[in-house]
């Protein structure tokens, strides 16, 4: 039986990178992307419509890519220690994404994480389409995701944390126990209960009294 759950966004939040401007570079499109990324983590687009956007950019690129962007992705400092430190506790650590399982799914069995979820990109014949497929994990569907592991875990929502920084992240930041706005856009700062400004995850630890 979990004690809490903590569900973190992945993008600029457990990793430094934001993977849908890694791969729009490969693309050829990245400085457009990446404006446009601002603006959605800003709140200023709808997500949806601006990953849609974002993706079609990415059509005719190999499936190899996934393995090149892969390599570019880096853990954001302290994610290892705040892992091993919720677990000792008792505690299970999950992330939900806006972004991509081809790019995730490495990540999160290195990290050992109990739940992961994200879009997924539409290849045929080794070749990226531009478009996704299945359910597209936007704002709503973090907090009905957050919801759906802390029923799985056996707990209130009371007794989960979602760490984020972007505009998608607040539908699960308002429902959840304690909302920690992680190097946070402007709508996360006005929102959140606690602001970490500095790019290490370890101090999640002591915000939920884990050690110091």
């Amino acid at each position: 039986m979990a004690r809490f759950l903590v569900v973190l966004d992945v993008d600029s939040t457990l990793i430094e990178n934001e993977v849908i401007e890694l791969l729009a570079e490969a693309a050829g499109s990245g400085a457009a992307v990446a404006e446009i990324t601002a603006r959605a983590m800003n709140g200023e687009v709808d997500f949806e419509e601006s990953l849609r956007e974002r993706v079609a950019t990415l059509a005719g690129l190999p499936e190899s890519v996934f393995g090149d962007v892969g390599q570019l992705v880096r853990i954001t400092p302290g994610v290892p220690a705040m892992i091993a430190g919720v677990r000792a506790a008792g505690g299970r650590v999950a992330v939900v994404s806006g972004g991509f399982h081809e790019i995730i799914d490495p990540v999160a069995l290195e990290l050992g994480l109990d739940y992961w979820r994200a879009n997924r990109l539409e290849v045929v014949d080794g070749v990226l389409t531009g478009g996704l497929v299945g359910p597209i994990i936007d704002g709503q569907s973090k907090a009905d995701t957050l919801t759906e592991w802390a029923e799985d875990c056996g707990l209130p929502l009371s007794r989960t944390v979602a760490v984020g920084d972007g505009a998608n992240d607040l539908p699960m930041m308002a429902i959840t126990g304690l909302a920690v706005g992680f190097d946070a856009k402007a709508p996360v700062r006005d929102e959140a209960d606690v602001l970490m400004d500095v790019r290490d995850l370890s101090q999640l630890l002591a915000l939920l009294g884990l050690r110091g």
